[in-house]
């Protein structure tokens, strides 16, 4: 298999590891295939864009989500380490308000699965990281919405050692019990 994948608390959140071929040259490794991604994930999902953004140490992008056209997302980092955290925003489901959270970084080669539903978002734990992703639906402003980072019902340990680095529109998030979800 291509990938090493890895449910987390939050069974539809996976960790997919890559097959790694390294020498003395470097690497190499497959970061996506569509027909080995659906076999060892066992979802058949059309991607349709491909993001990529830098940001520096302390940043904290997130958590966003679309209310309609919902986005499942497959993330990592080819530059730098960040903690990246997938937060269950469907009611009925019995994760409904969990999270989950990984350190990603160019070094381990990881990627996570984040499936529509969810909101997502990370810190930079480096000096400055560059992040890409893969996402299942286009992004629509008119429906983005933003999950509170530091929302206590939800309770996320971020590994900040102080106040991030937000976006105005992440500092004017809702909580959890103010914000539109899904059913």
């Amino acid at each position: 298999m291509p990938y090493t994948v890895t449910p987390t608390s939050l069974p539809e959140v996976l960790i997919l590891e890559p097959k790694v071929f390294g020498d003395a040259r470097g690497f190499f490794f497959e970061s996506f295939n569509a027909l080995d991604f659906a076999k060892c994930t066992g979802l058949d999902t059309p991607f349709v864009q491909d993001n990529h953004s830098k940001s520096a140490k302390g940043v904290l992008r997130g958590l966003h989500y679309q209310i309609q056209h919902p986005q499942g997302k497959l993330v990592r980092v080819t530059q730098g380490e960040v903690f990246d955290v997938a937060v269950d925003l469907r009611r009925s489901s019995p994760k409904f308000g969990h999270w989950e959270g990984v350190v990603l970084s160019a070094d381990n080669k990881r990627q996570l699965w984040v499936p529509p539903g969810f909101a997502h978002g990370f810190v930079v734990l480096s000096e400055s990281a560059e992040f890409l992703y893969k996402t299942t639906d286009y992004w629509f402003p008119e429906f983005e919405r933003s999950l509170l980072w530091s929302d206590p019902t939800v309770g996320i340990q971020w590994p900040v050692g102080g106040p991030p680095l937000l976006a105005e529109k992440d500092r004017a998030a809702k909580t959890i019990t103010t914000a539109e979800l899904f059913e």
